[in-house]
């Protein structure tokens, strides 16, 4: 094996999908792209590393809600797009052309163009890591969809996108808590 750069040791543990979470400051919808996530336990329970340096984050605080939309890999260049530009400034909506769509238990948007949406409140911040922890109130998939690849970052500018399934639920059906 040859030695590589500890700072770039990241790249080697990439935790989830790139997702899309949207917020709504009670004046105006906004989307960031969050490409640090991590599922809590077996439960709907879910953690984002963002901070102050993302427009979002203020409305995240302040309303402590949001949506996690995830997106498939034919809507790579409007994940990158997103997270390169700042909703100060643009619409994200509409300079990407996604459509947002009313939830039901959360002031912030769904994306329709997205396989799949997590209507979620906020219920810690972990300011010291800038991790913020969400609890999923409701989810939404769309089984229509026929792309349901989703995409990973790497953390260089690079991706990996998901491929070919493995199922080995028999073998480990005796190995998971009840009700998974």
């Amino acid at each position: 094996m040859r030695r590589m750069r500890i700072s770039k040791a990241f790249t080697l543990m990439e935790s989830g999908p790139v997702v899309l979470v949207t917020t709504h400051d009670g004046r105006k919808q906004n989307i960031m792209t969050i490409s640090w996530t991590m599922v809590v336990d077996f439960t709907p329970l879910f953690a984002i590393t963002t901070g102050p340096w993302n427009y979002s984050y203020a409305a995240l605080r302040k309303s402590r809600e949001c949506v996690i939309s995830i997106p498939t890999v034919d809507l790579i260049d409007q994940v990158v797009g997103i997270g390169t530009c700042s909703g100060a400034d643009t619409d994200k909506f509409a300079k990407f052309g996604l459509t947002p769509v009313q939830g039901k238990h959360v002031r912030s948007p769904l994306i329709k163009e997205c396989l799949a949406n997590i209507e979620c409140r906020v219920i810690d911040i972990v300011k010291k890591h800038n991790i913020v922890v969400l609890e999923g109130v409701a989810a939404y998939f769309d089984s229509s969809r026929k792309e349901k690849r989703t995409i990973h970052a790497i953390g260089d500018g690079t991706f990996v996108v998901d491929g070919r399934k493995l199922n080995r639920r028999k073998m480990m059906q005796s190995k998971l808590p009840d009700g998974v």
